[in-house]
C-alpha cells in the first residue's frame, strides 16, 4: 500500500509539473515570436516557410523603431499616461475604499455594487460620449483627457481591491491611534496607510499593466503623436502598402521591458496585495 501511495504521489507530481510546462510553453510562445521576429533582416519575416530562429541575428529593427519612428515618443507618452493614471486611482482608490471598510452607512452595498457593476459596461459603448465630451471641453487629443478617463475605468476596480485589503487590518489599530489622539485622517495616513503597501503595490500594477495595454479608448481620443500612447503607435505599423512585421515585433519587445521590471520588482507584494481577502478573520 505504501509503494502504491508513494506511485500516486510520484504520478501526480508528474501531472502537476507537466501542466506548469505546457502553461508555460503556451504563455511564453508569443513573447518568443515576437522577440525572434525583431531580430530577423525583414525579407525573413516574410519568408516562407518560416525560420524558427533568425539568421542572422541583427539589431537593424530595433535600430529603424528608435531612431526612425515615433515609438520613442510613443513610449514617453505610455509612462506619462501610466504615472498619472495610478497616482489618480490611488489618491481616490485608498479613501474611497477605507471609507467603505471602515463606516457603515445607509445603502452601502448598493452602492459598491453598481460600481462594480460600472466595470462590466464595455469601454466601447461610452466611447461616442466621451469623445463627444472631449471635443466640448477642448481635451481632445491631450494626456489629460485620458488619464481622466482611465482613471474612471480602474477606480471601481481598486476600490474593491483595497477595501478588501483594509478590512483585513484590524480595527483595534485604528482604535488605539484615535486613543492616542490622532484623528480619523490621522490614523489611516500614520497607521493603516503604511501597512497597507502590498495592496498598493497590487493596485498600482494592475492599473499599470491595463493602462499599458489599452488601445481603443486612445485610438479614438489621440490625433497625433504628441499624445498617442505605444499601442496606438505600434498601429501605425499597419498600412495599406503592407506590415513592417520586424519594426512591429521590436517596438512590442522593448513595450515588455517595463512591465516585465515593474512586476519582477513588486511581485512578493502584487501577490500579498491579491490575497489578503483570503485570509479575514
Amino acid at each position: 500500500m505504501t509503494h502504491r501511495r508513494d506511485v500516486h504521489a510520484w504520478l501526480r507530481l508528474i501531472g502537476l509539473y507537466v501542466t506548469l510546462l505546457s502553461a508555460s510553453i503556451f504563455a511564453l510562445a508569443p513573447i518568443y515570436w515576437v522577440i525572434n521576429t525583431s531580430l530577423k533582416e525583414e525579407r525573413q519575416n516574410i519568408s516562407f516557410p518560416p525560420r524558427w530562429w533568425p539568421d542572422p541575428i541583427t539589431l537593424e529593427q530595433y535600430v529603424n523603431v528608435l531612431t526612425g519612428s515615433s515609438i520613442p515618443r510613443n513610449y514617453l507618452n505610455s509612462t506619462l499616461l501610466a504615472i498619472g493614471t495610478v497616482v489618480l486611482v490611488l489618491v481616490l482608490g485608498i479613501h474611497a475604499g477605507y471609507a467603505a471598510a471602515r463606516f457603515e452607512f445607509r445603502g452601502k452595498k448598493p452602492l459598491l455594487f453598481i460600481l462594480l457593476a460600472t466595470v462590466m459596461v464595455p469601454g466601447i459603448v461610452t466611447l461616442i460620449p466621451v469623445y463627444i465630451m472631449a471635443v466640448q471641453f477642448g481635451l481632445h487629443d491631450t494626456h489629460l483627457v485620458l488619464i481622466l478617463v482611465f482613471a474612471a475605468w480602474q477606480t471601481p476596480t481598486v476600490v474593491w481591491l483595497l477595501q478588501a485589503f483594509f478590512e483585513n487590518i484590524p480595527r483595534e489599530l485604528d482604535e488605539a491611534a484615535l486613543i492616542d489622539g490622532c484623528s480619523r485622517l490621522g490614523a489611516f495616513y500614520r497607521i493603516v496607510l503604511p501597512l497597507s503597501q502590498p495592496g498598493l503595490a497590487a493596485a498600482a500594477i494592475l492599473v499599470t499593466v491595463w493602462v499599458w495595454n489599452e488601445f481603443i479608448i486612445a485610438l479614438n481620443l489621440t490625433a497625433s503623436n504628441a499624445t498617442r500612447p505605444l499601442t496606438v503607435g505600434l498601429f501605425f505599423f499597419v498600412s495599406e502598402s503592407g506590415i513592417q512585421w520586424g519594426k512591429m515585433a521590436a517596438a512590442a519587445g522593448a513595450a515588455l521591458v517595463p512591465i516585465i521590471v515593474f512586476f519582477a520588482f513588486l511581485q512578493r507584494r502584487f501577490i500579498q496585495g491579491l490575497t489578503a481577502g483570503a485570509t479575514k478573520g
